[in-house]
């Protein structure tokens, strides 16, 4: 079966209006990409990444009528954003495929450190006597393939490879689809808590954990606003740099002392930022680790913090 494939050059304010409008007209899905291949970060929970200029790609399983539902589309625009013109939309009959073995083709194990591994369901692990986290990608929140997880991933594997991570208490700030958690599970951890404002990710990190045999006591899940009061030998947060400084100081005191953290989503620029607010609340960080622009920081609580 052939598709019709829309897209549109945009300015990000424009993408969520033109995003509403194709959706109505029946796309099957809706991508948003960066016109000049720029980086791309794990969203804030409920938040879309946007870049300066926005490729907006509609796919279509009825490629009759094109003409008719741009000329739709652009009266309906017009009547929202009136006096701004509409975007420019092209349109072209893409031959059918099998669209799942296409996507699926484009996502390999990944190593992350010595031993641990992410790996798709469909494929075999590379490494059968490693640690193979088993995490596809789709709506969850994090599935190792940008540098903020990886960077996340190998402290892990490295903690782990010292024997600093076996029987410890975890927290993991913003879980996203739960990957590092139940990293730090499958590396020897002996439990761990997540939090997340997103209900969508809670179900994704609980998901995943199933699949990974990771049970319900070893890993908890929790809304911020209902996660126990207490200090954990090992805290990670991968969220972004403003959250991460208007958090510092739930985060900095849920590490005990003498634990770990490890902080990342931070673009190179924001690092001093982020340490400095977590030296002020006592921690010794050390320096950031950086990868394609991104940074992890990570550092430790002395025994009388």
């Amino acid at each position: 079966m052939p598709w019709l494939q829309l897209k549109a050059h945009i300015a990000p304010e424009q993408a969520e209006i033109l995003e509403e409008l194709l959706l109505t007209e029946g796309a099957c899905a809706i991508t948003l990409e960066d016109a000049k291949d720029s980086p791309v970060y794990e969203p804030e929970r409920g938040s879309t990444p946007l870049w300066n200029q926005t490729v907006l790609t509609g796919l279509y399983d009825d490629i009759g009528g094109a003409d008719a539902m741009l000329a739709r589309v652009a009266a309906a625009w017009a009547t929202q954003q009136p006096g701004e013109p509409c975007p420019v939309i092209n349109y072209d009959v893409l031959d059918d495929q099998d669209w799942s073995r296409t996507w699926m083709e484009d996502f390999k194990p990944l190593c992350m450190g010595q031993r641990l591994w992410v790996v798709p369901s469909w494929h075999e692990a590379p490494d059968p006597e490693g640690v193979n986290l088993l995490l596809d990608p789709g709506l969850a929140f994090g599935t190792g393939t940008h540098p903020t997880t990886a960077l996340c991933m190998r402290w892990l594997d490295s903690l782990a490879c010292a024997g600093a991570l076996t029987g410890k208490d975890v927290l993991d700030v913003g879980c996203g689809s739960g990957i590092l958690a139940i990293a730090a599970l499958k590396l020897g951890a002996g439990f761990a808590d997540g939090t997340d404002i997103d209900p969508q990710a809670l179900q994704a990190s609980r998901d995943n954990a199933e699949r990974n045999s990771v049970t319900d006591e070893q890993f908890v899940l929790h809304y911020p606003e209902q996660a126990p009061a207490r200090q954990y030998d090992i805290v990670i947060a991968n969220i972004l740099a403003s959250p991460l400084v208007e958090l510092a100081g739930m985060i900095a005191g849920s590490v005990a002392p003498g634990g770990l953290i490890a902080l990342s989503g931070i673009l190179a620029h924001q690092a001093d930022e982020v340490m400095a607010a977590y030296e002020a609340r006592g921690l010794i960080m050390n320096s950031p680790e950086e990868d394609e622009g991104w940074v992890r920081l990570d550092g430790y609580c002395p025994t009388h913090c």
